[in-house]
């Protein structure tokens, strides 16, 4: 079963004429079709957070045996803690109940192979230069150990005791647990 919402077998006019954009509009209307109220609310059952990066290969959810309702996913590149991480996490916690965090990086990610210039380049394109950090790394573990340690010291967040690292390796599908920094 294909997860994607074009399939190649797809024969409607729009789907194969029109835009990405088109196609998942058009996939949600046979999904809305179906769709029936879970009768949730936004907080999650397992009351855990996990931060990941935004990787297509990662399918969260099913990696980590996760149903809707159960988390709140929190991507971006490279599944680093950011400022706007913490800010999405103070919130999880603050608002909506969560206590433990679940950071996951991965192997042969992009951020591996771009360089804090990317910033410089994108100011040389746009004439601007963006008010935010590339956050590339060479070495996902490491990465993995700031990240922990960014969560674990932030003064927004309320729970810190619960929160792990991993780098999941995209070739097996399965999950190295990282140290944190001693």
């Amino acid at each position: 079963m294909s997860t994607s919402a074009y399939s190649p077998a797809e024969t409607s006019a729009s789907a194969a004429d029109g835009t990405v954009t088109d196609r998942l509009v058009e996939a949600n209307g046979r999904y809305a079709a179906e769709f029936k109220d879970p009768g949730m609310d936004a907080k999650p059952v397992l009351r855990v957070a996990v931060v990941a990066c935004m990787d297509a290969r990662l399918d969260l959810h099913k990696a980590l045996g996760l149903s809707l309702g159960d988390c709140h996913t929190i991507r971006n590149a490279g599944g680093v803690v950011t400022d706007d991480v913490i800010r999405s996490l103070a919130i999880s916690q603050r608002a909506l109940g969560t206590r433990s965090i679940i950071l996951i990086h991965h192997t042969n990610c992009g951020m591996e192979s771009i360089t804090e210039d990317f910033r410089q380049e994108l100011e040389m394109e746009v004439g601007q230069r963006p008010s935010w950090a590339v956050e590339s790394y060479t070495d996902a573990d490491q990465d993995v150990r700031q990240s922990m340690q960014r969560a674990r010291t932030s003064p927004f967040l309320k729970y810190t005791d619960d929160v792990r690292g991993f780098v999941f390796d995209v070739t097996t599908g399965k999950l190295r647990e990282i140290a944190p920094a001693s």
